[in-house]
């Protein structure tokens, strides 16, 4: 190798005469220039040294850029990507493709499901299942790519989760979540809205017929949506700068952002508010009452005020005053209006969003220009989030190779983006072509999925750092949460159930429960006959050299990061799996599960750079 640069070197010397370059050769910008070599070896041609055209680079950074911008996606999709979009193009197409709603979805699912059962009757749903079905049929083989991301974000900030009583109706969680989906483009101030009016966000931190103050009956507004809108949704806990780090007072101290005494004012603001229709089956009276349980409204309509139990008189919460004698919903549009054009918000909510789809640890200087584009979309409109999207997922932190090789840069992948990531990026068959998925085994498994979220926290803080060298550091890895002893072990499990169990022979596999990437709870008796599994027979045919699948498993999961080291160990697994009887394509399968299995347990592919 070292005589052939010698070689290129002395050349290119005596061609410089013929056609002077004044900033650089190769990549194509060779005109003029032959490259010959003392051998080579395949399609590795000498004039690729120069022109870059063997290269996958544009690749991996698709691959990457997808990987930030969607649930993942398959090689055909990241070679389309590479050969006809550019970053920001691609966003705005994204920007106008058809919203995939979740409720239509669930609905038909239900009836699909009355329609083969046997007792339609003695059915109980739909519920928490249901949903879990859509979201997956939803989720996989759409066109709505990066509306679908933006949306499983914004449900790790704007927290409901079926870990409540909400389990038991499917429509609760639909229904919101499509909230998420109609303003995942649209303005964080309409979002921010709805969610307060939301049936199930009433339920779920309880201002659903929350009452004003009654001194003789000890009852006094609740105020647990005060104090969350607050602290989770906007303003956070303190003060900050506009590139999101803390304001100090003259001691170094924080300083917090409200009191309790402004969640007290506040939340006689959230009082009065009861459901917006009745269910259809409550037929013993015409008209929702303010009382009416979460069980008998129905869960799909805003809630509405109910004035006599508003409280009107003035309140005043961080130095902002509402009148007294106003409709509550007026009270609450200057609320909701007020905490969103705070100064906190713009960089509460941007630091935020960065974690969720680029980096658990961005430079203020990052938080602050995408906090910058929150304040200001360039013509004057404040919380537009289609100037949010681009400035996170445009940034030089999300796109350069410089920021790539920062070692604080990165995070953890979460476990339901894994699931997610693999479900889109490999060919899948279903056997009875429905994409059901139960979601609760996963979620045992790693203690994740979709909209099952422990407590209106999130599965994680975003200041979360386990101990050791990220803490000692001072970084957070709010991912790490939960990542333990226990589901560490589990994921791995679920992988090799992914994979068709690394394990089991080819006929087996046909046969035993590994082999399954989704399960419902709605298919056959028969066992197996209702099951998505993952198809391998594109991988197969280049198996004969471990390193095509290598290479190929690297451009789809690990965006070219894959390190020296677990190139080596896969080659060493890979190679050994090899015999001489029975069908080739048998030992070739082998190869293609067990590359798969390793790449998607290694820290190359679970440290997202």
């Amino acid at each position: 190798m070292r005589h052939s640069l010698l070689f290129i070197s002395i050349f290119f010397v005596n061609v410089l005469q013929a056609q002077l370059y004044n900033d650089y050769i190769g990549a194509g910008h060779n005109s003029g220039i032959t490259v010959t070599a003392s051998n080579s070896v395949g399609s590795s041609t000498p004039a690729k040294t120069l022109d870059a055209s063997g290269m996958d680079h544009k690749t991996f950074e698709a691959s990457r850029f997808l990987a930030q911008s969607t649930f993942g996606a398959n090689l055909d999709v990241i070679e389309d990507f590479k050969d006809n979009w550019e970053y920001e193009r691609w966003i705005d197409s994204q920007f106008v493709k058809r919203l995939t709603l979740i409720t239509p979805e669930m609905e038909a699912i239900w009836s699909e499901i009355l329609s083969e059962s046997d007792d339609p009757d003695n059915e109980f749903g739909p519920s928490a299942v249901q949903f879990n079905y859509a979201w997956w049929t939803q989720n996989i083989g759409n066109e709505d790519l990066l509306r679908q991301r933006i949306a499983y974000a914004l449900s790790q900030i704007l927290v409901i989760s079926y870990n409540s009583d909400l389990s038991s109706w499917a429509e609760s969680i639909t229904s919101y979540y499509d909230i998420l989906l109609e303003h995942s483009f649209g303005n964080y101030r309409d979002l921010l809205l709805e969610v307060t009016l939301h049936p199930s966000m009433g339920y779920y931190l309880s201002h659903l017929n929350n009452p004003k103050t009654n001194i003789a009956a000890n009852v006094n507004p609740d105020q647990n949506y005060a104090r969350e809108i607050m602290q989770l949704f906007t303003i956070g806990l303190v003060q900050l700068d506009p590139n999101g780090t803390p304001v100090t007072d003259l001691n170094g101290n924080q300083i917090p952002t409200y009191t309790n005494e402004d969640v007290a004012e506040l939340a006689k603001v959230f009082t009065g508010l009861m459901g917006g229709g009745l269910e259809d089956w409550v037929d013993w009276k015409s008209d929702v009452d303010f009382g009416d349980n979460i069980g008998m409204i129905d869960k799909e309509l805003p809630m509405v005020m109910h004035q006599p139990q508003h409280e009107t008189v003035s309140k005043t919460f961080l130095g902002y005053t509402i009148p007294a004698g106003q409709p509550g919903m007026t009270d609450i549009q200057q609320a909701v209006d007020f905490l969103f054009n705070h100064p906190n918000t713009g960089p509460f909510v941007s630091y935020r969003l960065i974690q969720r789809l680029v980096k658990s640890n961005p430079s203020p200087a990052y938080v602050g220009r995408v906090a910058a584009a929150f304040e200001n979309n360039g013509q004057g409109v404040r919380g537009d989030m289609k100037a949010v999207i681009k400035a996170i997922l445009l940034d030089i932190e999300a796109r350069s190779a410089e920021a790539m090789a920062d070692p604080t840069h990165g995070k953890l992948r979460e476990p339901m983006l894994r699931f997610a990531h693999v479900a889109n990026a490999m060919p899948l068959y279903a056997s009875r072509n429905r994409y059901w998925n139960n979601g609760f085994d996963f979620y045992e498994a790693t203690r994740q999925h979709v909209m099952y979220s422990p407590s209106v926290f999130n599965f994680y803080l975003p200041d979360f750092r386990p101990v050791g060298d990220i803490a000692t550091q001072n970084l957070v890895a709010p991912e790490f949460k939960l990542h333990n002893t226990s589901s560490s072990i589990t994921y791995i499990n679920r992988v090799n159930g992914w994979v068709g169990g690394v394990w089991f022979d080819q006929e087996q596999q046909q046969l035993n429960e590994w082999g399954s990437l989704f399960w419902s709870w709605h298919g056959s008796e028969e066992y197996g006959e209702d099951y998505v599994r993952l198809v391998f027979s594109e991988l197969e045919p280049i198996a004969d050299d471990s390193e095509n699948v290598i290479n190929e498993l690297d451009r789809i999961f690990t965006h070219g990061q894959l390190s020296d080291e677990t190139r080596q160990l896969m080659r060493t697994s890979l190679n050994g799996i090899y015999w001489t009887w029975g069908n080739p394509i048998e030992w070739r399968s082998h190869r293609v599960r067990s590359a798969l299995y390793i790449i998607l347990n290694s820290p190359d592919y679970n440290i997202f750079k």
